[in-house]
């Protein structure tokens, strides 16, 4: 039953409609009208006025939609949740053609809001009143057409409160209504209304005086370099004009000014040159409240010449006696003006010549000439001329470094102390630079400290970048310096590794690299490491600790293989990743040993650091005072006719001391170099420095021979002998000495006490396989 009142209601604008546009083919209309709130639900009818099969479409699209039979002349759709404007339509299918179809536009939006931020003031021009401006904001966008009325009310002396006119009307989001008073009027009131199709919102009322709210206009201002002028077209009482470089703090400036007619003059002294100012302003009457601010001005005091040098160091070329002049950017308030170009003049002492060059304004250094007798000096200029001479003294002596240099790295900033030179002469200064690793030209900085000071503190060294740089202790003439390297605000391991060229020369290989590029290196690179393996990976062993500066490495005494080098970098933080690896092999034709060479060779192999006395063997013990040999020494190499078997002295080693080697590479390292004057050795077999004796030998027989009289000193054989000894037997290639070596520290394993009678190694198998005997 509730809904018999609405559809007589559409039963009734049916038949008014149908009475009303009965030549035409439809009539569409909405239950909500055609501007709707957003988000809501409504229906679209459509009555057609001939009897027809009539079609419902929605937003231009070409298919009919899902209409709902009203009666035999209405169809509708229902609509929901709209929140965008939806155009409908409808047409009639079979009817005459000459009619045209009906559409309805439908626009969702909301209510208005209630008017905020409602302000009146009134603009006061040479002691004239003009009309009184209001301004208000209407809130959200309604996102439909909304219309906004200023209704004012005024006061006159004693009159009592008149009604409120409202004809004043705008359109938009923020508005304004222009009115003009009579000078009668002594108060306002106003409020604002704003309606549209959803709805009505009125402001509460406001009420004003309109002696508060006068407001002065600023008309001119003029400025010099250092004072503005400001002029003020009002007849006036009182003065106030402040001005600001921020426009957030303002400075009142002492009210001092002239009133000639309807103009104030006040002028504003002290100011900068070259500096961009703000002026504000306002009035009051001999009684009354202060007047709102004027329009904010704005203008620029003139340039001065700069009054303040430069702060200027430099840095030498490493190649020549040249020399790049650095210098500091002026802030504005010492630069007084727009920078033109720098001047960078040079003096030769000896020559009486000069030289100067102008600098674009954008550049901070400049590379001079070559000239070791130079005083250098640079100016800036703007506009109105130059600043005071930058003078580069030329440091003839050098003095005593400042002591104790010290870096600390503190939260992300360096902080960088020393101790004062212990000498006669007072400092004028100290001076520390930095700059990252490598780049002194490019990104020299520096920070100029008193004669008193020592530490320096330095904020903007970028993370994961590696610094160095030093302390200047500055006399008249002379300088002393203390660098410092390795300095970083933030470290990790770094993200490459050098790439390698190799270079193979018989059995030694030179390796080349380049330094890793900066954002790889991600700190300072504390030393590299070698990785070095053959194909077949039965040979590995690194080589550590090559100093970060060094860009060549040298690996001697390979023995033929094909290898696999790579190279990684290290930080404080960890290793990096190996960098491109490189493959390269080593001949056995380049491997060619003398005979001395391959004797020692094989018994570098077996011999270990600590070899048993003879003396306590039982031989000596029985023999001892009773047998005299003569010496018999012999430079020759062993032939076929040494028919006397070779031993050896070995250690002692106890059962449980004994540990074999799980990583036989660790012991493999060939020698190597870093370069060809200053050798490191790193062998590739375990080694003791001497030979202490041989002695001749036999399986048939307990009695054992020395070669040496009881009177004569046998000195110890150094570990060279071998390389320096030569043969004359034909060389073979020495991978064949390499074939009989099994695992030498595995068979020499003794328990209890070892002595001469109960070590006893047959060499003969050995000579024979490798000499060929």
């Amino acid at each position: 039953m509730a809904t018999i009142p609405q559809t007589w209601s559409v039963l009734t604008v049916i038949t008014v409609l149908a009475v009303q546009f009965c030549d035409k083919s439809c009539v569409i209309w909405s239950s909500s009208g055609s501007d709707v709130l957003q988000g809501s639900s409504f229906e679209v009818y459509c009555t057609f006025t001939c009897n027809c099969k009539g079609s419902m479409y929605a937003d231009n699209v070409g298919k009919p939609q899902e209409h709902r039979k009203f009666n035999s002349t209405t169809l509708y759709l229902n609509v929901r949740n709209i929140t965008e404007r939806r155009t409908f339509s409808c047409q009639c299918n079979d009817c005459r053609s000459n009619l045209d179809p009906c559409g309805l536009d439908i626009f969702p939006g909301y209510p208005p809001d209630m008017p905020q931020n409602i302000t009146c003031f009134q603009n006061v021009i040479n002691g004239e009143k003009e009309d009184v401006v209001c301004t208000w904001n209407t809130g959200r966008n309604t996102q439909l057409d909304t219309v906004s009325e200023l209704c004012v009310r005024t006061t006159s002396g004693n009159h009592t409160d008149g009604p409120f006119s409202c004809n004043n009307s705008t359109k938009g989001p923020d508005l304004s209504v222009r009115f003009p008073v009579s000078a009668s009027v002594q108060t306002i009131s106003v409020k604002v209304q704003t309606h549209n199709k959803l709805g009505t919102a009125e402001s509460p009322t406001f009420s004003y005086t309109l002696h508060d709210i006068s407001k002065t206009s600023a008309i001119s201002h003029k400025c010099s370099s250092q004072a503005c002028k400001v002029t003020v077209g009002q007849r006036t009482k009182h003065l106030e004009i402040q001005y600001s470089t921020s426009q957030q703090t303002w400075t009142s400036h002492p009210e001092s000014g002239v009133q000639i007619g309807s103009v104030w003059i006040q002028s504003i002294s002290s100011l900068q040159p070259y500096t961009l100012y703000h002026f504000r302003a306002r009035t009051k009457l001999s009684t009354g409240l202060w007047s709102q601010w004027s329009t904010q001005i704005s203008n620029w005091t003139q340039e001065e010449a700069p009054d303040k040098e430069l702060d200027v160091w430099y840095a030498d070329s490493p190649e020549s006696n040249c020399m790049t002049v650095y210098w500091k950017r002026l802030n504005d308030s010492n630069a007084r003006g727009k920078i033109v170009d720098y001047r960078v003049k040079g003096h030769n002492l000896k020559t009486d010549r000069t030289f100067a060059y102008d600098v674009s304004a954008n550049v901070s250094h400049y590379s001079v000439p070559c000239c070791g007798s130079c005083e250098v000096t640079v100016f800036v200029r703007n506009s109105k001329g130059l600043s005071p001479p930058a003078i580069l003294p030329s440091f003839h002596k050098t003095a005593e470094p400042p002591q104790d240099v010290h870096v600390t790295v503190d939260n992300h900033s360096v902080i960088i102390s020393w101790r004062k030179p212990v000498t006669a002469f007072a400092p004028t200064a100290y001076l520390v630079e930095w700059h990252p690793e490598d780049r002194r030209v490019e990104e020299l900085q520096w920070v100029r400290l008193g004669r008193n000071e020592n530490q320096a503190v330095i904020t903007d060294m970028k993370p994961y970048e590696c610094y160095e740089g030093a302390v200047y202790v500055l006399y008249e003439s002379s300088v002393g310096r203390a660098r410092f390297t390795g300095v970083s605000t933030m470290e990790s391991a770094p993200t490459g590794g050098p790439s390698v060229k190799e270079q193979v020369e018989g059995n030694k290989v030179t390796l080349t690299w380049t330094k890793l590029p900066r954002e790889q290196r991600r700190g300072c690179i504390s030393n590299y490491t070698i990785h070095l393996k053959t194909q077949d990976s039965l040979l590995s062993c690194k080589h550590n600790h090559i100093p970060p500066s060094e860009t060549m490495y040298i690996i001697k005494h390979l023995p033929p293989a094909s290898y696999w080098l790579q190279m990684s970098a290290w930080t404080s933080h960890g290793e990096g990743p190996a960098g491109r690896g490189v493959k390269f092999f080593i001949e056995r034709k380049n491997l060619i040993l003398s005979c001395p060479a391959r004797f020692w060779m094989v018994f570098r192999c077996l011999m270990l650091d600590v070899i048993p006395d003879p003396a306590n063997s039982k031989w000596a013990q029985e023999c001892q005072g009773k047998m005299n040999f003569p010496l018999q020494l012999s430079n020759s190499c062993g032939t076929e006719e040494e028919d006397e078997p070779v031993t050896v002295d070995v250690e002692e080693l106890h059962e449980e001391d004994f540990t074999p080697a799980s990583d036989v590479s660790s012991q493999l390292c060939p020698q190597t170099s870093l370069s060809p004057t200053t050798e490191t050795d790193t062998l590739l077999y375990p080694h003791t420095s001497y030979i202490k004796s041989f002695s001749h030998d036999s399986d048939s027989s307990d009695q054992t021979q020395t070669s040496l009289e009881t009177n004569t000193t046998l000195d110890y054989i150094a570990a060279h002998w071998a390389e320096d000894e030569e043969c004359e037997e034909d060389e073979i290639e020495s991978t064949e000495m390499f074939d009989f070596f099994p695992s030498p520290m595995d068979a020499l394993m003794f328990k209890g006490q070892l002595t001469l009678d109960t070590v006893k190694i047959d060499c003969i198998k050995v000579f024979t396989n490798s000499f060929g005997g």
